[in-house]
């Protein structure tokens, strides 16, 4: 950039006493021309370039080089004057107004513009257009204002989002779209109901609305219209003549052959299971679609079978989907079942998580839903208590809030679906804290998921707990664990603690194989919560299976092969003065064990290098004790003798 004051090497006094000498401005050494300037042969014509090989950009004054000039060449420029390089420096003459192609913008910094190109029109909204002047107003629909009407080729419908060439309602009465700007309330809430269709209703912003919630949208939008009509055939009812009326007529005849009668004493029934068999055909759907499209379905259902009234002014005995009064509640229960499992499954966006469920609060439910009315305040799982529970730092599942004490208190369906979430995640540490803090309306449910507790100990290597989990009763109730296993279950845990394996599946009966996660329990804590397990359970007491499968147990190695299989070891008969003294201790151990709490085996006997076989001879004294005193409910025998593999010597009958 060359400075004012100085211009090509001359001082401003220098070059004015030379004005009234015409000569080229500036001049170069002729070896210098070519190291300072080169020329784009662009097809241009030869004044430029011809004056510039000519000495116009000044010589060399009083000795000195002049400073760099900066030069502007554009080979895609078009110029009315065909040049292509400008001279970027301020002029005391200008050019000919005819042959000026730049713009002086800011003087001082000497910036010019050189080349403007006329901007491109982008697509924009009609009350954005520079072309055609735009008339505003709050709710004209009528006839288009002043010039609305008019577009250009890039004018936008604002209310249906295309071209408004495309609208088909741009002048029609009633509707026109031309008049249509973001200005206006009303106009806002058309657009959104254009774009968003059927899902307006749920408040949701067009950013938050994607293909999922389209397609549920344009899903329920076709059952709203089909249930309608079933709707309405339903309030037209169904006449029906009963037959047993007497005819009161003159001449008398017999009933139901008199048509005055007849039609005096006609009854209208409603039948609401029309509409509840295309209810629940639409459940289904809803059920093979994805999370968000599910959503929307099962929402905009509840809504539409909540407004229906039953007409009928009488309780008429129907059967459960028949009658309005009784239907409605059963689809409202299965509606409200999956959107809350769906709620605690589906990671939904957390703005889409509270609009769902602000949207099920502002339904109008009918006195036979109230029960329906919370059944959406689900906590996310993020919520406080619920965090601190899962992380073990609250394991009553209560606080103190303001004074007020505050429960972790879920409904069965949400916690049966936070209990699948948590296994397919492998976070049994946290289902055992859950279950034991949550509670629940549905005590027989919640004691169902509870009985798991000592099977999801195993799946997370504490197999110590495990073992005294399913004998300690929950939360100083009567019952335990033990109570309700079967004998599948009892020979699952059987192999748990005495191996420390576990299956691979989330349940008993999953097939699969099993994998070695911790340390398996003791021999001695092994046999003595074994024979509690049967003391405190009838049915598996007298359940030959249960001694086999404990015999078997205990007559294996602790190591289990991947299919579940268990390795059976030989063992030698032990000492005669071991077996007498294990005998006579046996005796006040079952009694033990059959009344007392808590119970300790003798360490010198069941904790030293023969613990195996005095498990073993434990055992066979607490199978003689049962075919004493219960052979009549046994269904089978040679299942427990088959256990041993060899029949044992100590097994007297």
């Amino acid at each position: 950039r060359t400075p004012p004051s100085q211009v090509g090497g001359e001082t401003t006094s220098e070059r004015q006493g030379k004005e009234e000498e015409p000569q080229p401005r500036y001049q170069l050494l002729e070896e210098e021309k070519e190291k300072c300037l080169t020329f784009p042969d662009v097809g241009c014509d030869q004044g430029p370039r011809e004056r510039l090989r000519k000495g116009i950009m000044g010589p060399e004054q009083g000795g000195a080089q002049e400073e760099s000039v900066i030069l502007i060449s554009d080979d895609e420029a078009e110029s009315p004057l065909g040049n292509s390089v400008l001279l970027v420096e301020p002029l005391q003459k200008p050019i000919l107004e005819d042959q000026k192609a730049e713009e002086i913008v800011d003087e001082e910094c000497e910036l010019v513009v050189t080349f403007c190109k006329q901007g491109k029109v982008m697509p924009h909204a009609r009350y954005d257009c520079m072309t055609h002047p735009f008339e505003r107003a709050e709710s004209e629909t009528r006839s288009p204002l002043e010039n609305n009407a008019n577009i250009c080729d890039q004018c936008y419908c604002y209310i249906c989002d295309k071209l408004a060439s495309e609208c088909q309602n741009w002048t029609a009465p009633s509707h026109c779209h031309c008049n249509a700007h973001n200005k206006s309330t009303f106009w806002k809430d058309q657009r959104g109901l254009a774009l968003a269709g059927v899902l307006v209703m749920f408040n949701l912003e067009l950013t938050d609305i994607d293909a999922d919630l389209r397609h549920g949208g344009n899903l329920l939008i076709k059952f709203v219209h089909e249930l309608s009509v079933e709707y309405n055939k339903y309030l037209v009812g169904e006449r029906v003549s009963p037959n047993s009326h007497e005819c009161f007529c003159h001449p008398k005849r017999r009933p139901g052959q008199c048509n005055i009668c007849r039609q005096r004493h006609v009854e209208l029934i409603y039948r609401y299971s029309g509409v509840f068999a295309l209810v629940t055909t639409f459940l289904n759907q809803a059920e093979k679609e994805n999370p968000k499209a599910a959503a929307v379905m099962l929402l905009g259902a509840a809504k539409e079978i909540a407004l229906h009234k039953d007409p009928a002014q009488n309780l008429q005995n129907l059967g459960v989907s028949e009658s309005l009064r009784t239907a409605v509640p059963c689809l409202m229960e299965r509606i409200t079942t999956q959107l809350q499992r769906m709620l605690v499954l589906c990671e939904f966006p957390k703005v889409l998580y509270e609009k769902f469920i602000s949207f099920f609060q502002t339904i109008s439910l009918p006195c036979h839903c109230y029960a329906f009315s919370n059944s959406l305040n689900v906590v996310p799982w993020d919520h406080g208590l619920l965090t601190t529970v899962l992380k073990g730092q609250n394991i009553t599942g209560q606080r103190t809030q303001k004074g007020k004490k505050v429960f972790l208190w879920e409904v069965l369906p949400v916690i049966q679906a936070r209990v699948e979430k948590m296994e397919n995640q492998g976070h049994y540490k946290e289902i055992v804290r859950y279950l034991k803090a949550v509670k629940c309306n549905d005590i027989l449910g919640l004691r169902k998921l509870r009985d798991k507790i000592p099977f999801y100990l195993c799946k997370s290597g504490d197999f110590v707990s495990a073992v005294h989990s399913l004998l300690l009763p929950f939360n100083n109730l009567a019952c335990c664990t033990a109570c309700r296993i079967t004998p599948f279950q009892f020979e699952i845990y059987l192999k748990m603690f005495r191996t420390g394996s576990v299956p691979c599946g989330n349940n008993f009966h999953d097939p699969g194989e099993w994998i070695s996660i911790g340390s398996p329990v003791k021999n001695s804590v092994l046999i003595k919560h074994a024979l509690k397990l049967l003391y405190c359970n009838l049915s598996l007491y007298r359940n030959p299976k249960c001694w086999s499968s404990l015999i078997m147990v205990l007559g294996s190695s602790a190591t289990l092969e991947k299919n579940g299989h268990l390795n059976a070891v030989s063992l030698k008969e032990p000492p005669n003065d071991f077996q007498e003294m294990v005998v006579s201790v046996s005796c006040v151990l079952l009694n033990e064990l059959k009344t007392k709490v808590n119970v300790s085996l003798p360490s010198n006997v069941f904790s030293g290098p023969l613990q195996l076989e005095a498990c073993l001879l434990l055992t066979v004294q607490a199978v003689q004790q049962m075919l004493l005193n219960d052979l009549p409910y046994l269904s089978s025998f040679l299942e427990i003798t088959l256990a041993f593999g060899v029949s044992p010597r100590n097994l007297q009958l």
